[in-house]
């Protein structure tokens, strides 16, 4: 059987954009993230399935450079089943039933039935769709917890806090459930961002919080009252 030595992933060829490449790359270098690399070699030897696609890890990242980023919202991991996750926090792919999460989120949109859960025209505005774990086995959520990927997601989200403060840019944070809203000590020191938190929008908890507590309508008047273009957040 192939060793993980033998399959040398290299995750730092997955991230295109050269803002991220730049800000990130010491990370790539850093001895946990070897033996991320390693962990998932070793699965993917081992015929076990990853979501979402190896060359989908940093889709999050690929949609929505550095600069560009306006809005954070953060998952925790991947959604574990078939033709679901591809990179972006509580998106799905084109095509694919959308999940309860996903519904619960979209109904504070609108009353409107949503047809397409694929977020990637927020992705593509400045939301950047982050998920705390990267990647996850077929059929196991939270399999790939405490590998390494939290503490590069976690400095994601310092770089943007800090890059968004070094240039005064508008920055929001939707922080939905305590493991989300945990992130907010990540920020940078003096921040100016807006940071709107709420119970997660799970079924089991977004009565409780969660629903009608207006999160996209909060982000586009903290924008527009920076001089900021509001999101579309309509996916039709």
């Amino acid at each position: 059987m192939a060793t993980a030595s033998q399959t040398r992933l290299n995750l730092a060829e997955k991230l295109k954009v050269s803002s991220w490449k730049s800000a990130l790359s010491p990370e790539f270098q850093k001895p946990y993230f070897k033996e991320l690399e390693n962990f998932l070699a070793e699965a993917l030897n081992k015929k076990k399935e990853i979501y979402p696609p190896i060359d989908l890890i940093f889709e999050a990242l690929n949609k929505t450079p550095l600069h560009s980023v306006r809005v954070i919202i953060i998952g925790q991991d991947p959604y574990h089943g078939p033709k679901q996750a591809h990179g972006l926090c509580f998106s799905v792919q084109e095509g694919t039933k959308i999940p309860p999460s996903l519904k619960n989120i979209l109904k504070e949109l609108s009353q409107k039935p949503p047809t397409s859960g694929d977020l990637t025209p927020w992705a593509k505005q400045g939301v950047l769709l982050l998920n705390s774990i990267m990647t996850v086995e077929k059929g196991t959520p939270g399999s790939h917890k405490n590998q390494g990927w939290e503490i590069f997601t976690d400095k994601i989200i310092s770089v943007v806090s800090e890059t968004a403060t070094a240039n005064a840019r508008p920055l929001a944070l939707l922080l939905w459930g305590s493991p989300a809203q945990q992130k907010e000590k990540l920020l940078a020191p003096g921040h100016n961002h807006k940071v709107i938190k709420s119970t997660h929008p799970s079924p089991l908890s977004c009565y409780r919080g969660f629903s009608g507590s207006r999160p996209f309508e909060k982000v586009n008047e903290y924008l527009e009252s920076k001089n900021e273009k509001p999101i579309d957040w309509s996916l039709e």
